[in-house]
């Protein structure tokens, strides 16, 4: 039988993600396999805890990845926040605002969804005014909504949250190590990512964190969590001093996460930040030399998730097709009501380089003949 991952290719990952991998990642993913209670391995995770809240910029002690990706974070946040009958504020300008809306009305939550036109940014006043009207056990926003490439202003609508009583859930999936979060300074209570975008590691885990408010929420709650497998109150008991088993960890998934915040933070955070920008920028000025234009509007745009417009009489998906097959070079496609009108170039964690951009952007002119 034929093994076919002796044929996988190298391909230049600059779609919606997963990202680029640095080698030393790689290589951390490759090392022998502690056991999950391994006094060890038990250290790394600890250290694990303390990068995790030095690049969310918080001091949450519940603050670990659970086991699986992004969708998982999300899913946990939820099934651990939301009891039957809560009220429920959704913020929703793309795909990843209206699946909270689905998995907390599975909940049984009182969902209100205030939504705003896809390629545009949440409205503050209009949040403020919807706030005014009603009170919520929980209000959630997507800060990187990777289906458009906008970013939502969620530092003013923690500002608008703080001192009320509603839990404020943040999914930081797409933003967290490409652009600042800060988490206790913006009134985050639950916030949780994802591996496989700006942190340079391939999917599996989502980097999770609770706010003491959100832990009183949690075991305060009238009803048993309904998923014993992202119970964070069993969960919290494995990653804190007892370390009392619930599941097999992935162990490897959190050396290579592990390693992946490690390269992030010899780099330096800020100096990260601005690779990320200085990338975004050739990529826009290149495309605004080939005539291309962008969705999202300059100021509300994300440097890491570029939503470019498909020019009239182009193919968009004939285009991805040529990219990957000839050139080696992943992007991806709209969603929703996009689907056919944009193409997502990602330029995420290592991903996000200039000569990476300046590779893309000579295979795109090949391809769409400008």
């Amino acid at each position: 039988m034929k093994n076919l991952l002796e044929n996988i290719e190298e391909i230049l990952l600059m779609g919606p993600g997963p990202s680029c991998v640095p080698p030393q990642v790689y290589k951390a993913l490759s090392q022998k396999t502690l056991g999950h209670l391994d006094p060890y391995f038990l250290m790394i995770m600890d250290e694990l805890m303390e990068m995790l809240r030095r690049i969310m910029n918080t001091k949450n002690k519940l603050t670990i990845p659970i086991s699986g990706t992004g969708s998982a974070g999300m899913e946990a946040c939820f099934v651990n926040l939301v009891e039957p009958g809560d009220k429920v504020l959704i913020i929703t300008n793309g795909v990843f605002g209206m699946r909270m809306q689905d998995v907390a009305g599975r909940l049984g939550a009182k969902v209100d969804a205030l939504e705003f036109t896809w390629g545009t940014p949440a409205v503050p006043e209009a949040i403020e005014k919807k706030l005014r009207q009603d009170s919520y056990k929980i209000v959630a926003v997507v800060h990187a909504e990777t289906s458009t490439g906008v970013k939502n202003p969620v530092a003013e609508i923690g500002a608008l949250l703080k001192g009320s009583d509603a839990i404020y859930l943040v999914d930081t999936v797409t933003s967290l190590g490409g652009i600042e979060v800060m988490m206790d300074a913006w009134n985050i209570d639950a916030l949780y990512s994802g591996t496989q975008k700006c942190l340079s590691c391939p999917p599996g885990l989502a980097p999770l964190s609770f706010s003491e408010k959100a832990m009183a929420k949690l075991n305060g709650r009238k009803t048993k969590v309904p998923n014993w497998y992202l119970d964070i109150s069993l969960i919290a008991n494995y990653w804190g001093k007892n370390r009392v088993y619930h599941h097999t960890a992935p162990v490897n998934m959190i050396y290579g996460l592990y390693e992946a915040l490690y390269v992030i933070f010899e780099e330096k955070l800020e100096n990260v930040f601005k690779r990320h920008m200085e990338s975004y920028r050739a990529l826009v000025d290149g495309l605004k030399n080939m005539g291309l234009k962008m969705l999202v509007e300059e100021p509300y745009r994300l440097p890491m998730l570029n939503a470019v417009s498909v020019p009239d009489g182009v193919d968009e998906k004939a285009v991805r097709q040529r990219l990957r097959s000839e050139f080696k070079i992943e992007i991806g496609a709209g969603l929703g009501p996009l689907a056919g009108k944009i193409w997502r170039v990602g330029l995420m964690g290592h991903t996000a380089r200039r000569e990476n951009v300046e590779r893309f952007l000579a295979a795109l002119k090949k391809v769409i003949g400008k």
